[in-house]
């Protein structure tokens, strides 16, 4: 799943021969990057600064440390750590940091299951309730006609972030669980007519894996994807991590303003959508296979068949152009979009570009390839800034690209600015509409009660110590007190003051005064998308159908 990054935080079918003749085992170890210093000979000209660069990028944006990975005609040409693993704590960041990943484990859920496809466990056409046949989606004509393909490529019906609520912040859920949950969240469009960025889905594509395979999903992509490519140090989630291991702290804008260390996430009922740690020197191993069209580097042995990797970078699903938010990124701006299998698909500077972000509490990354090139480039950070990341990527692609050295560093400060000066106006209409003399219709104590939502479950508020308290009882992290904002519209700030997402939460009533249905929506633009607050239809349970 995504976080606050510029948009995105936020991201599988021929005979089994190869699988079956000869067992895939693991790559040889790569050589370790050089010192900076000296890996510096083989960089371009453009690069000889990057060390400078990439500090320049850190203060900035205030993200304490980065890993930067580039890959080159097969051969790895930076592995290098910059900053620190933890602000304020001895520790600096280097090429085998383990940093959460998030959506960028999206590509390796779809190789997973192209994996499954070439060893005949599966088709990718298959229908879902051929492998899942409790499976449901709210639409029965899509319950019958999705198949194994729709979940990885956002297309779906869904609306943005649909039923992230779900797993994100962690949920008690289980997997099963928040997929049984689908059959009542709402499409927002018509099947595989429009693009839009869903989470969920690659859930349901986690217990296709595991019901195909006999495994775990953590099992099935460390046994076939980790250990034949040489990824020794990922782990597909935080509750693998062991003290004393080489990890980064993330970190977030507490209030979008104190920058403060965030906990560890264990997201553990979604791992197919983003619960892969890793660090860049696996991922640079990762990113030749890739390159290589699924080919391990002795050029014999294959994780994947090239017509798989076709079939993960083709494109499903068109995505709009839109224009860039400021001027200066006006060179970004591609001639086509659009999302394949796992994979992001659009271009650069006339060059084909293969890619995924990916955004957690306190983590973003990018992970770019251009195929016709065979070179990759990966950003890990420990802070929630995908400015720092794009400004560093540009950087790479255009000293490889032959283009002149822009400083992406001013570009995408502008546009952090802009972004920032919009969410200002935001909250200043906010406030002029608002009639601060209104008092809400009830006393606190009438607005006490659990609510239930068809998807999500219930909400409850409560009156505790003279103040209103809003939970939502799958999630320990969504606590916090609510406040009047105008008439029966209330806003509840969260303890946990990392989200930044806080919510108004507006009451309707009946002709006859009694609540009908509390409806939310977050009260930033800034939110990450994620919190689909909007999507909740909540009842007091006493007028719910229970079940």
């Amino acid at each position: 799943m995504s976080r606050r990054v510029l948009s995105p935080r936020l991201a599988c079918c021929a005979a089994l021969l190869a699988f079956a003749v000869a067992p895939v085992r693991a790559q040889p170890p790569l050589q370790d990057a050089a010192p900076a210093a000296a890996a510096s000979a083989a960089l371009p000209a453009q690069l000889q600064d990057f060390q400078a660069y990439v500090d320049s990028a850190r203060k900035q944006f205030d993200v304490p440390g980065i890993a930067v990975a580039i890959v080159k005609d097969g051969k790895v040409v930076l592995e290098q750590g910059f900053g620190e693993k933890e602000t304020g704590k001895p520790g600096a960041v280097d090429a085998h940091t383990l940093f959460a990943i998030a959506s960028n484990t999206k590509a390796f859920t779809a190789a997973a299951l192209q994996i499954l496809a070439e060893r005949g466990k599966l088709k990718m056409d298959d229908r879902v309730i051929d492998h899942l046949p409790w499976f449901q989606m709210s639409d029965p004509y899509v319950t019958r006609e999705m198949r194994i393909r729709d979940l990885l490529a956002h297309r779906s019906g869904l609306g943005l972030g649909a039923g992230d609520l779900l797993y994100w912040p962690p949920t008690r859920y289980s997997t099963r669980e928040v997929v049984e949950r689908l059959r009542e969240v709402p499409l927002a469009t018509s099947f595989r007519s429009a693009y839009a960025y869903d989470n969920i889905l690659f859930a349901v594509a986690t217990l296709v894996i595991e019901q195909a395979s006999g495994q775990s999903y953590a099992d099935f992509i460390r046994d076939n994807l980790f250990k034949p490519v040489g990824m020794d140090e990922s782990l597909v989630d935080m509750t693998y991590l062991k003290p004393g291991m080489d990890v980064a702290m993330g970190h977030a804008k507490f209030d979008f303003k104190d920058l403060k260390p965030v906990p560890p996430m264990a997201w553990v009922n979604n791992p197919g959508a983003g619960g892969i740690y890793a660090s860049v020197h696996d991922l640079a191993r990762w990113m030749n296979v890739q390159l290589a069209g699924g080919a391990l580097s002795d050029g014999k042995q294959r994780v994947f068949k090239e017509e798989s990797q076709k079939q993960m970078w083709s494109m499903l699903t068109p995505m709009r152009i839109g224009e860039p938010p400021v001027p200066e990124l006006a060179a970004t701006k591609p001639n086509f979009a659009g999302y394949g299998e796992g994979w992001f698909l659009s271009d650069y500077r006339g060059q084909r570009l293969v890619w995924h972000t990916g955004g957690w509490p306190g983590m973003v990354s990018r992970l770019t390839l251009v195929p016709e090139f065979k070179l990759g480039v990966v950003v890990l950070t420990n802070q929630e800034s995908g400015a720092a990341f794009n400004a560093v990527t540009y950087r790479v692609l255009d000293a490889y690209l032959g283009r002149d050295k822009t400083d992406w560093v001013a570009a995408y400060a502008a546009a952090v600015k802009k972004s920032e000066d919009k969410a200002d106006d935001s909250w200043k209409k906010h406030e002029a509409a608002r009639d601060k003399h209104s008092k809400p219709s009830l006393a606190p104590a009438r607005y006490a009660g659990t609510y239930r939502d068809p998807w999500y479950g219930d909400v409850v508020v409560a009156q505790e110590g003279g103040k209103l308290r809003l939970r939502f009882s799958k999630t320990p992290q969504l606590v916090g007190t609510m406040t009047a904002w105008q008439h029966d519209t209330f806003v509840v700030r969260w303890d946990d003051r990392s989200l930044n997402a806080d919510a108004f939460v507006s009451f309707t009533l009946d002709a006859d005064g009694q609540i009908r249905e509390a409806r939310m929506q977050p009260v930033s633009p800034l939110t990450d998308f994620s919190f689909d607050f909007q999507d909740l239809r909540l009842a007091p349970v006493k007028n719910a159908k229970e079940g």
